[in-house]
Order: C-alpha cells, then sequence, then structure tokens
C-alpha cells in the first residue's frame, strides 16, 4: 500500500473538489505554498459536505500510521466530559473539589472551592500560570493532589491561562465518576462509531490518562472527529453526542486576547479554540489540527512536525477558503489531474548531499566507544557499502541496527532514545568527506532528528539535534574513541 492510499476500512466517502463546490487549483496552490515554505506537513485531509476531497502524506509519513497529537487530544477529552455530562453523570456546575473528597489540601481557599468543572474545561481556573510544572514536579506521582495543591490566585472565569493541567483534571474526574480510563470511556461512545481503531493515549504514574496531550490516531480519525462536530453530533444517521454539547463546548466562554489577526485571540471554548472566519478547532503542539468550518460545511485535519502554526493557518485562509468559493457548474478536470499527481507524489526529500568519500573505507567496522550519555549509548560503529550504510548502536539492552541510503528512506522499528520501539524512517548522505549525516523520523510524531558523526583520526564526534522541541533542540554531543588504540 502506498502512502497515499487509505484502507479500505475506512468509511469517508471520495468526491473531487470540483463535484463538491471547491477549486482544485486552489488546494494546489496550497501545496505550492506549503512546499515553498519552512512548514513541515505530515498530512493533510479536507472534506466538504461529508466528502473527503484532497488527502495526502509527504512521505515517509503514511495513510496507515498514526500520528502524536500532543494538545488536540484535549479536544476528545473535553467529548468526554459532554458524554459523561449526557449521561447524568456530572454537571459542568459540579465543584472540582466534589470529585476528590480524599485529596483535598489542607487549607482549602476560596478560589479553588469556587472552581468549577466548567472553569477546567475553558482554561479560565484562575491559576496565573499552567499547573503542569507542578504535577509533574510531583515526587509521588499524585498529580490530582499536585493540581488542588497549586495556588490558585485568581477567581475561576475570570482569567484565560493555558493549562494542561486543568485537561489532566477532566481525565481524573472522568475516571472518577465513570470507574474507567478515558480511553476506555470514549472506546465505545466515540472511537468505535466513528471506526478509529487503535488509538492509543498516554497515562500519568497513577495510570489516568493525560487529558491534555498523548493522543495518538490516524489523519483520517482526526477528520472524522471534525465531521462528528461539523454534523453536530450526528454520525451515518445516529446521534452520539447532544447537538447542545456541541454548540456549548465550541462557543466562546472566555477572552483571549483582541489581535484580529491571530487565530489563538479569538476566544476559548470546552478544549476548542475560536478561529478567524466563524471557524473552530483543535490543535497540538507542533501542528496538529482539526479546523472545523460551520460556514463552508468544510473540515480540514492536517498533521506536521513545525513550529509556527499560525503561519499554517494563515495558508489556509489564503488558499483553501477562497477555494471554496468555486463554481460548481466549471468542470476543471485538468486543475484536478494536477492536483491527484501532485498529491500522490508528496514527499519530504531526504537529503543528499555527498554520496560518497573516502574516509567511509577508513572507518567502516570499526567501534566506537561512547562517552557517558543520559540515553545510556554504549558504542557504534559504521558498515558502508556505496551509497547505504549500517549504523549499529550498543546500550545496556544490546545492538540495534539503523540503516540508511542516500536519497531514500528505510523504515525500521526501533527503541532509539525510548523505552519501547517506534516507526522509524531514516537516510544518510556524506556532508563532506569527513563527516556523514543521518536523519531519523520519528514517523508517528512530530519529531526527526539530525545526527551528524564527523570522523577525526582515531574519534568521533555526535550532535544529534531535534526539529522541533519545547526547550533545546540539542539532543546530545557525545565523543566516541576507537577501541584498540
Amino acid at each position: 500500500m502506498s502512502n497515499n492510499t487509505i484502507s479500505n476500512s475506512i468509511h469517508l466517502p471520495r468526491s473531487t473538489p470540483e463535484e463538491q463546490g471547491v477549486s482544485s487549483a486552489g488546494i494546489s496552490a496550497f501545496l505550492d505554498a506549503v512546499n515553498n515554505s519552512p512548514i513541515e506537513l505530515h498530512s493533510l485531509m479536507l472534506l466538504r459536505h461529508g466528502h473527503v476531497l484532497a488527502e495526502g502524506w509527504w512521505a515517509p509519513y503514511a495513510a496507515t500510521k498514526p500520528h502524536m497529537l500532543f494538545s488536540l487530544s484535549k479536544s476528545f477529552t473535553s467529548t468526554a466530559i459532554g458524554f459523561a455530562v449526557s449521561e447524568g453523570r456530572l454537571s459542568v456546575d459540579d465543584p472540582v473539589l466534589s470529585f476528590f473528597e480524599d485529596q483535598h489540601p489542607q487549607t482549602v481557599s476560596p478560589n479553588l472551592a469556587a472552581m468549577r468543572v466548567r472553569h477546567l474545561l475553558s482554561m479560565s481556573t484562575g491559576h496565573r500560570q499552567d499547573t503542569m510544572g507542578l504535577l509533574g514536579a510531583r515526587e509521588d506521582g499524585d498529580w490530582v493532589a499536585a493540581f488542588l495543591d497549586a495556588p490558585v490566585e485568581e477567581a475561576p472565569g475570570t482569567l484565560f491561562v493555558y493549562n494542561s493541567g486543568a485537561s489532566y483534571m477532566l481525565s481524573a474526574i472522568v475516571q472518577k465518576v465513570t470507574g474507567q480510563t478515558l480511553l476506555s470511556y470514549l472506546q465505545p461512545r466515540l472511537f468505535e462509531p466513528l471506526s478509529i481503531e487503535g488509538p492509543t493515549w498516554d497515562v500519568c504514574p497513577k495510570g489516568i490518562n493525560t487529558g491534555g496531550w498523548g493522543l495518538s490516531i490516524k489523519t483520517e480519525d482526526i477528520a472524522k472527529f471534525g465531521q462528528l462536530y461539523l454534523q453536530k453530533g450526528v454520525w451515518q444517521g445516529q446521534r452520539i453526542l447532544p447537538a447542545a454539547w456541541i454548540e456549548e463546548a465550541t462557543s466562546k466562554h472566555i477572552s483571549n486576547g483582541d489581535d484580529i489577526d491571530s487565530d489563538w485571540q479569538q476566544g476559548y471554548g470546552y478544549q476548542f479554540w475560536r478561529c478567524r472566519h466563524q471557524a473552530y478547532r483543535g490543535d497540538g503542539a507542533f501542528g496538529q489540527f482539526c479546523v472545523v468550518l460551520p460556514e463552508q460545511d468544510a473540515v480540514l485535519a492536517m498533521t506536521s512536525g513545525t513550529e509556527d502554526l499560525q503561519a499554517v493557518l494563515n495558508l489556509v485562509w489564503q488558499y483553501i477558503l477562497p477555494a471554496m468559493e468555486h463554481d460548481k457548474t466549471h468542470d476543471d478536470t485538468t486543475d484536478h489531474d494536477v492536483l491527484k499527481d501532485q498529491l500522490a507524489a508528496l514527499e519530504l526529500h531526504p537529503p543528499v548531499i555527498q554520496s560518497s568519500s573516502i574516509t567511509a573505507d577508513k572507518v567502516s567496522g570499526k567501534r566506537y566507544t561512547l562517552s557517558d550519555n543520559e540515553h545510556g549509548l554504549q558504542a557504534i560503529s559504521f558498515s558502508f557499502d556505496g551509497q547505504t550504510a549500517e549504523c549499529t548502536l550498543w546500550d545496556t539492552r544490546g545492538a540495534q541496527v539503523i540503516r540508511c541510503a542516500a536519497g531514500e528512506w528505510i523504515a525500521h522499528d526501533l527503541a532509539l532514545l525510548s523505552e519501547t520501539p517506534q516507526s522509524v524512517a531514516a537516510s544518510g548522505t556524506w556532508r563532506d568527506d569527513e563527516t556523514y549525516v543521518m536523519t531519523w523520523r520519528f514517523v508517528e510524531t512530530p519529531f526527526h532528528y539530525t545526527v551528524v558523526c564527523r570522523f577525526t583520526e582515531d574519534t568521533l564526534d555526535l550532535d544529534t539535534t531535534v526539529n522541533v522541541s519545547f526547550t533545546t533542540k540539542e539532543v546530545m554531543k557525545m565523543t566516541g574513541s576507537l577501541e584498540g588504540r
């Protein structure tokens, strides 16, 4: 199956853009603008009137692979609250403290006592900063207690502060009132009806889904979620979620700024952002998007590895929005054929600078002992054969082999920089006669790593950086010493 082919088990119908009143040329212009910018998209799927008009994955990313959603997970957490409210398990006006009688802090401030579920949903808890730092630092792993211990400086409902700790508390409340994790609770209510297969969600030390991040699903699954909201909670003729909840969750509940040109200052709902052009969205770090456009009856799902999320939305408004004003009676067959070819050829090209080096034969097969490092890597060796290479890394678990090729992505399942195997696409090229550069794309995440290997006499210097990060982009810097010297 190619990167741009979707499984037959998916039920969203397909159509051409023109059949749904959208210009293929406009979508092509959007793709051109993305490809000519620093933005790195991994996938997109555009729906209108319930039909998929355009879908594409930039190789080595693929339709069959899930993608880490980061804070787009929050909108799914909000949906779980919607189900719980509709089942009478809780109300958005319930005090947060009422769910955690055994975890109250010694002193309950008036602001904490006044905090309601709706304040968690709308990021208006009264905290002056995100509580996640406090939760993660809690030595006993009790994130609920850490949240409740955090000072609540302002009256709830008066201040917007983006707060992933609040989203975590929504997950904890769902688990408290249902006896199930967020993931398990959503399985029969959301994931199964929408045919979302194999979702995974990170958990905290106490086994509660993280809520504010940690969900991984496929691009089409994101699109289905948006379509469910666009259809006011109805899926294939069956009501899944009350329309009143959809309306409430996606409406503005608190102001978050007044910049008319910013899609982060149009107001905030229940774990949904309001956008320009009367749209709303769930989004996550590094460009994970589910954009719902009610006035256009459209949904746009995208995954990415970029830090400038506003730039992505700017291009959507510049190219995709006008494309929906297309005259449906005008048949642009040629434009559609161009778009089909463009979508099928999407690729993040592996770098090729220099395909060979005189150093390759000198270092091939030799093993280097690595300096102490936090990743527990012990040794490394390379075996070069023309334009391909095998890099072997040793740690306490043994050896792992990463195959690289110039101008080509090679797929692996490896536990690189992690405890569990992940899908990795690797390539490699010589930058100059002494420097070999590997690119490792973790294709179920926004991240790719650039590993620069500099060979000098009997030593090897390794510098590894990541494309996007919340902090530093320098992942590790190590020195290798040639064994036997």
